[in-house]
């Protein structure tokens, strides 16, 4: 069986789309803004009577609604200061101020690793920094075995980033602003578990592993 590829599906998806009436149109917005344009892209496509605005829009305006129960820096900071992991000593918080504020997590009983969180919008972003570029035998060779196997790591993802001048990979996950502390914790903990088995896992292709060993 021949397998399909995604720009098959974006092909049908598309070709599903202009059946149902909609029309294509490309908007330029700021990236934390995403998950507000695909919430407001999933109210546009609702049928509904001319005279009645879907929900979130107010006199042609899209408005977020309630974000009450949303997180920000300083009330999710609070709130793991009281979780479980922090009231043991296997992690400690401290926010960092800036243009962005964000949080430090120290994970103790993972060497004293630092994730970083930021709530932006709709999202939280957990990420920890992994090594440079600088730091790989073989970048291509190593690109490639990210690609097939980085879904290995539950919950996580691999990036490049220039910070700086230079590249650096990172580990990071996403989750919802909205998102249950308990489910922020463990977003936290299984980024340092991954962080650290990512390490194990592609030693070979790390010019500070094989000097280790």
């Amino acid at each position: 069986m021949v397998k399909k590829t995604s720009a098959h599906y974006q092909r049908e998806f598309r070709k599903r789309m202009r059946e149902q009436g909609f029309v294509k149109k490309e908007v330029w917005i700021r990236p934390e803004h995403a998950s507000l344009l695909s919430e407001c892209e999933r109210q546009l496509r609702l049928k509904l009577p001319a005279h009645v605005a879907p929900a979130g829009f107010d006199k042609g305006v899209f408005t977020m609604g309630n974000t009450s129960d949303a997180w920000t820096t300083q009330s999710l900071a609070e709130s793991l200061l009281q979780a479980p992991f922090c009231q043991a000593g296997q992690a400690t918080i401290e926010v960092v101020d800036g243009v962005e504020p964000s949080i430090l997590v120290t994970m103790r009983e993972f060497g004293d690793l630092p994730v970083y969180m930021t709530v932006s919008g709709n999202q939280i972003i957990a990420e920890a920094l992994l090594w440079s570029v600088d730091d790989v035998n073989d970048v291509s060779a190593f690109n490639d075995a990210i690609l097939r196997t980085h879904k290995y790591f539950p919950l996580s993802t691999i990036s490049l980033d220039n910070i700086g001048g230079k590249d650096y990979y990172h580990m990071f996950g996403a989750l919802s602003a909205t998102s249950k502390l308990e489910n922020v914790v463990l977003e936290i903990e299984t980024l340092a578990s991954n962080v650290i088995q990512a390490t194990e896992a592609y030693g070979d292709f790390l010019s500070f592993a094989s000097a280790a060993s």
